[in-house]
């Protein structure tokens, strides 16, 4: 059998079946709350972020549970792309990807898959709001 180059490396430690990346105040109470029990009745675990304090920077202990995941969910909703925190998850989830082929589920929640492949729409406006803000402390 022939033998691979590919640059795929073990998952380090899985801790949990799926990470969920999501903007907490567009979906935490409604959706999120509803996939996460469908997950955890099926013996499925994942990373709950509730205790997580919320920074510039991702934590330690959230990039350990992003990379110790088999899979990410990663929720678009309206207001995804105005999270700094948001989309420091989503390079880390890609990195993972890249690193250890973990798995990335996108959700397209009350966003159309276009609007967020071309940074148009509602979502398009979340990142011109994250672009304003960085431009503010710039200042």
């Amino acid at each position: 059998m022939a033998s691979s180059s590919s640059s795929i490396n073990m998952i380090p430690h899985t801790k949990y079946d799926v990470f969920l990346s999501f903007r907490g105040k567009d979906v935490r109470h409604n959706f999120i709350s509803h996939l996460n029990a469908a997950l955890c009745r099926k013996k499925i675990v994942t990373f709950n972020d509730d205790k997580l304090n919320r920074g510039d920077e991702i934590s330690p202990s959230l990039s350990s549970a992003i990379e110790g995941s088999k899979i990410s969910i990663v929720i678009f909703s309206k207001g995804y792309a105005s999270s700094r925190w948001c989309l420091n998850e989503l390079v880390k989830i890609l990195e993972s990807k890249n690193k250890y082929g973990q798995i990335v589920v996108p959700v397209f929640y009350l966003v159309d898959p276009s609007d967020v492949r071309n940074q148009t729409g509602t979502f398009g406006d979340s990142f011109s709001k994250l672009e304003e803000r960085f431009k503010e402390k710039m200042v």
